[in-house]
């Protein structure tokens, strides 16, 4: 199946004007001037896409999210659902990044990997970090390393937790060896083999990152560090810390994604190694696309500046080379959005229509078999029942 999207203002992050993008089966086949009636004389399957009036851009990445929800911290009654691939592609997320936090017992890591697995087979990119706030890494082979190195989906370990009363109080030295583990996996298997941090609200803040960094023989490119938008003194920190190479993530759970933006490229933070995420289980994928459009539209930070930190920046901190930018032969991961609100409008992942005129075309793999009805809506969603 051939598509042919035309008359679109194309960013691949970077702005190239208007241009058309030609997806062969998985593929992006072109981006350029493409001749419509060539495609038309080679008798193949194919589609035509009218983007006027939209920009068309690479899929976005989400790079934590607690796909099998959160386990609640307010007792049993407060654990969150997990998340199905309507809720997360029709938003624009056609990759995403699923992880465990400080429950590691009633969500586990085989029941996170089976999770990426559905999510794969209905449609989107799906990886997972091992482990979750605790160390020793809670993993499902015998290391963290092994996990890298012989489960396709796990990129990494993650997030550990540091300055945070839920997590294990690690120290320098073993945060050293997991991420040397992380590390090792990583180079010997050709993925990231970053470990990606939860920061809490703790006094030490990135001190002890720093102090791997400066003690031990690891390098900063191997930290990603989440929720740095808790405070200045921390955002501060993180910039110092990514102006030495490492990533760094600001989350939308707080509702103010464009304020911490906006502060880190105010004050010269490293643009390259700065991404953005939703933190899904109570907030949403609904409500982090909010965000980021209202980083834009309401915010005024120019869309050029806020795309790479769902797709380029994002794809390659985590050494996934043929997402997050609109290029022949990367993945057919592409978006169509309204030039003027930056609402969906069509979503390919993986080649595949999933979002057409603002519909979803896909839904949860379950759903052909069932006869279950299931409508949550959340009393801070903003969205009316469905």
């Amino acid at each position: 199946m051939h598509t042919l999207i035309e008359n679109g203002e194309v960013y691949a992050p970077e702005r190239l004007g208007r241009r058309s993008v030609l997806i062969a089966g998985s593929t992006i086949a072109a981006v350029g001037r493409v001749d419509r009636r060539a495609l038309e004389s080679l008798g193949v399957e194919h589609e035509i896409v009218d983007a006027e009036g939209c920009v068309v851009t690479a899929g976005w990445i989400d790079p934590h999210v607690h796909l099998l929800g959160g386990s609640g911290e307010e007792g049993f009654s407060t654990q969150t659902p997990e998340f199905f691939v309507d809720e997360i592609v029709r938003h624009g997320f056609t990759t995403v990044v699923g992880c465990l936090g400080v429950d590691t017992t009633m969500k586990t890591m085989p029941g996170l990997l089976a999770k990426a697995k559905a999510l794969a087979e209905e449609g989107l990119n799906a990886h997972i970090w091992t482990g979750g706030y605790n160390l020793p890494a809670t993993t499902i082979l015998r290391s963290a390393r092994d996990d890298i190195m012989f489960i396709s989906e796990v990129i990494g370990v993650g997030e550990v937790a540091i300055a945070d009363k839920r997590g294990m109080e690690p120290d320098a030295r073993e945060l050293a060896r997991i991420m040397t583990d992380a590390y090792v996996g990583g180079m010997l298997a050709r993925k990231a083999g970053v470990t990606h941090f939860h920061v809490g609200e703790g006094k030490r803040r990135l001190a002890t990152l720093r102090e791997v960094i400066d003690d031990f023989e690891a390098e900063p490119s191997w930290i990603y560090a989440t929720h740095i938008g808790r405070s200045e003194a921390l955002m501060r920190e993180a910039i110092e810390l990514a102006s030495r190479g490492a990533a760094v993530d600001i989350d939308s759970v707080e509702g103010d994604l464009a304020r911490w933006v906006k502060y880190y490229l105010d004050r010269d933070g490293e643009p390259g190694r700065l991404t953005v995420s939703s933190d899904a289980s109570v907030n949403s994928p609904r409500a982090f696309a909010q965000q980021v459009r209202d980083c834009v539209l309401t915010h005024g930070i120019p869309f050029e500046r806020v795309l790479p930190l769902v797709t380029s920046n994002t794809a390659r901190i985590l050494k996934l080379p043929e997402k997050g930018s609109l290029e022949a032969g990367k993945a057919a991961d592409v978006l169509v959005l309204d030039r003027d609100s930056l609402e969906v409008r069509h979503v390919w992942s993986k080649g595949r229509c999933c979002v057409r005129d603002g519909e979803l075309v896909v839904r949860a793999g379950f759903l052909a078999e069932s006869k279950r009805e299931v409508v949550l809506v959340g009393d801070e969603s903003g969205a009316a029942p469905t």
